[in-house]
């Protein structure tokens, strides 16, 4: 990450490490670094982290912000220059900025139990069978792992709680019971309409 090394007359410099986005600087304890000398202004300055670089911003400071020794409103640092303010010297030891996304680890569920019939237990609610799997994580479920919604129409749809994608029946579809209708007239033979003569 990005660091300024800030010059002390009796030691060792101080190191400065800058965080991503504002970094405010000044007299003042509530900025994100506390430099205590009478030269530099309660709200002395901003240096801004991005990805693009590092960007010096002065806030109207009473004694001025300065790099390499010339006075600045606003400036981009580079390495090995030098920012004063008021009489406080920051050496930019490193410009460098380090993006990392982190690793997030699954738990891997334990597997289900089998039962004596061939049936599974779910995982997470040892009482229940399962009944769906999910069509992106393949996590098995059971009923009240499944997130139902009733969308307009009467259709019903399932969900896995886990990653918020459709489930699927274990087994299949169960098959569909035929309407009133349709079993009238699988079982009558009677013709509805007649033809004219």
């Amino acid at each position: 990450m990005a660091r300024l090394l800030k010059k002390n007359p009796t030691g060792d410099p101080e190191v400065l490490e800058l965080n991503m986005g504002v970094n405010r600087f000044g007299r003042d304890k509530e900025n994100h670094f506390q430099i205590n000398h009478a030269t530099v202004s309660s709200h002395h300055c901003d240096i801004t982290l991005t990805a693009e670089g590092v960007l010096l911003h002065d806030r109207g400071s009473t004694n001025g912000t300065f790099l390499n020794g010339q006075p600045v409103k606003e400036a981009v640092l580079q390495e090995g220059e030098t920012v004063r303010l008021g009489d406080v010297e920051l050496f930019v030891e490193t410009t460098e900025v380090v993006i990392a996304i982190p690793k997030i680890e699954r738990e891997i569920p334990a597997p289900p139990v089998v039962l004596s019939d061939g049936g599974l237990l779910c995982p997470r609610h040892p009482d229940a069978r399962i009944t769906h799997r999910c069509t992106f994580c393949h996590s098995v479920l059971c009923d009240d792992c499944v997130t139902k919604l009733k969308r307009r129409g009467g259709k019903l749809l399932k969900l896995c709680a886990l990653c918020s994608h459709a489930v699927e029946p274990i087994g299949g579809e169960k098959p569909k019971k035929k309407s009133f209708l349709a079993k009238l007239t699988s079982t009558v033979k009677l013709p509805f309409i007649h033809r004219r003569k």
